[in-house]
């Protein structure tokens, strides 16, 4: 109903909620086509993906305050050019590894069954953190070399990694700080 008068502005907050993928993907080619008639479109979402295939600018927002603004392209940049992402068996696996896969990231964190972190030279960077898994007897079960997500800027730049360290209250009863 509000968008039969043609508006200049319209705010969108979280318009994919629920949705099948397939209505989302109708939502977004609606938002696609607003913006391209000169509607100016604000959208609110916690789906970054969604931010990454609609926005222009973003900004991001950790505990009510924008800790970061611009493109989605220099917020990624800002991170490096790729995202390595070595995965293990077992979390206690992945936890060893982390010193090894420091001494060539030294950003990198752990991520349940995975280490990630960000480098420039991502192919040359994969091969010295193979290297130094080696050399500290751990043998990874996935190794991938991919571009950063908003995903991954919103988790360097709050230095949250779970839903946990966001609310202590979501995290399960045995696991509260």
């Amino acid at each position: 109903m509000s968008l039969i008068g043609h508006p200049s502005v319209i705010f969108l907050d979280e318009p994919t909620t629920g949705l099948d993928p397939e209505a989302r993907i109708e939502v977004w080619n609606s938002v696609k086509e607003l913006a391209a008639g000169g509607t100016t479109v604000l959208l609110t979402t916690q789906y970054l993906e969604e931010a990454e295939q609609l926005a222009d600018s973003v900004a991001v927002i950790d505990e009510g305050r924008v800790i970061a603004k611009g493109t989605v392209a220099d917020l990624k940049a800002s991170l490096g050019a790729t995202v390595i992402e070595v995965s293990f068996a077992d979390p206690s696996t992945a936890a060893a590894a982390l010193p090894a896969v420091r001494t060539v990231i030294p950003d990198a964190e752990v991520d349940d069954l995975m280490v990630l972190g960000p480098v420039t030279g991502g192919a040359e960077r994969a091969i010295e953190v193979i290297r130094a898994l080696d050399a500290a007897r751990l043998s990874p079960t996935g190794l991938t070399v991919r571009e950063p997500s908003l995903d991954d800027v919103f988790l360097q730049l709050t230095g949250h990694t779970t839903a946990a360290d966001i609310d202590p209250d979501l995290a399960p009863a045995g696991a509260r700080r």
